[in-house]
């Protein structure tokens, strides 16, 4: 076919015919590549009308990971926000991350695993199964929780986020229940844990708590938040704030208690005891709220979480039992009252139970919202 045909005009005209040297022809031996598809054009490649492009490389490099590529243009998204792309440090990153996570969801598991494998065992060999170990269980709960805020303590050795008012307002609500039960017999578990073994566990509480309030008051007293817990702050001298938890609870126990022990100085301990224990987590719910962050660290909420479960076991025994708090003139006011202070307790705790259930589940630190109530939200 001619070059000068209609395939010609329009611009395909070639130089000679593929086999007579033309555009496709081979080039000389030893002559540099021209084009073809192994060559590399000059100046880059070609562009629309012989122009050619080449893309500028960045002073330093290109970035290999999202710091780097920060560094160079802050105004870009980190690596793996736009494109999708992960840098070797960004994963890394996350699965130290998951890491750590799935190991604080196994040290939960494993330490409530082991608290419920021991009342388990309790029950069976230092019990009689009678419905009133309900009562030892409760108690084994608080004993439990004010271990794990010892081991919290001494092993950070700090004391934030914990309130000493709690633990004052425990200490006098063992210390009471213990001068009740050492002496008489009306308020113990009916089974065979009420004749040694409860008196134990409550002993064994008080002095957990002491301990911990020696550790937040004395080693650790630099650490102590004391600009948050700021309970009852109000017309009382400095951390005197449980005086308006105490005074009422005392009024209520000479105004209305039962009679089991037939003693008078005994039955208003323990039931001076019992109202006080329903309101002495209101200073730490208090402190909660008012740290700037909402943030509760995980072993503290442990902590808070099984002083809760106590009370529940507690309050699902009196529930049974609450008719037998009867005075003995025959009036069960006091039965009912023991019933409200437990259910009040239970009801002020209920946000954070769930907050901590949120916390557990995904290994991370309880985060409380932010509200003017002690708990409630």
């Amino acid at each position: 076919m001619s070059s000068q045909g209609p395939y010609g005009r329009h611009g395909y005209t070639a130089q000679g015919g593929p086999y007579d040297g033309g555009a496709y022809g081979a080039p000389p031996v030893g002559a540099p590549p021209v084009g073809g598809y192994g060559a590399t054009p000059q100046g880059g490649y070609g562009g629309y009308g012989g122009a050619s492009y080449a893309a500028p490389t960045p002073k330093g490099g290109y970035p290999r990971s999202s710091q780097e590529q920060q560094q160079y243009d802050p105004q870009m998204p980190p690596i793996g926000v736009a494109s999708g792309y992960q840098s070797d440090t960004d994963d890394k990153s996350k699965l130290g991350k998951r890491s750590s996570a799935l190991k604080s969801i196994n040290n939960s598991v494993i330490m409530w695993a082991g608290f419920f494998t021991c009342t388990i065992l309790v029950y069976y060999f230092l019990s009689s199964a009678d419905f009133s170990f309900i009562m030892t269980y409760g108690s084994l709960s608080r004993m439990f929780g004010f271990g794990i805020l010892n081991f919290k303590t001494f092993k950070t050795k700090k004391a934030t986020g914990i309130s000493v008012k709690t633990l004052q307002l425990y200490c006098l609500t063992f210390a009471c229940r213990l001068t009740s039960i050492i002496r008489h017999e009306g308020y113990l578990p009916y089974d065979k844990s009420g004749d040694w073994l409860y008196h134990v566990i409550e002993f064994m509480s008080l002095a957990f708590v002491g301990t911990a309030l020696w550790g937040c008051l004395v080693p650790f007293k630099k650490s102590y938040q004391a600009e948050f817990d700021k309970f009852g702050e109000m017309h009382v001298p400095l951390g005197w704030g449980v005086l308006y938890l105490i005074i009422p609870c005392f009024v209520l126990a000479l105004m209305i208690h039962p009679g089991l022990n037939q003693d008078f100085l005994s039955d208003v301990s323990w039931t001076f005891a019992m109202y006080l224990e329903s309101v002495a987590l209101v200073p730490q719910l208090y402190m909660f709220q008012k740290q700037n962050t909402g943030i509760v660290e995980l072993l503290t909420a442990h902590f808070v979480a099984a002083l809760g479960v106590g009370r529940i076991f507690e309050f699902t025994f009196w529930l049974y039992s609450y008719h037998e708090l009867a005075h003995k003139s025959g009036s069960n006011y006091a039965g009912y009252l023991a019933l409200i202070a437990q259910f009040c307790q239970i009801l002020l705790m209920c946000d954070f139970f769930w907050y901590y259930y949120v916390a557990v589940k995904n290994a991370t630190p309880l985060v409380l919202p932010s509200h003017n109530t002690l708990g409630v939200v």
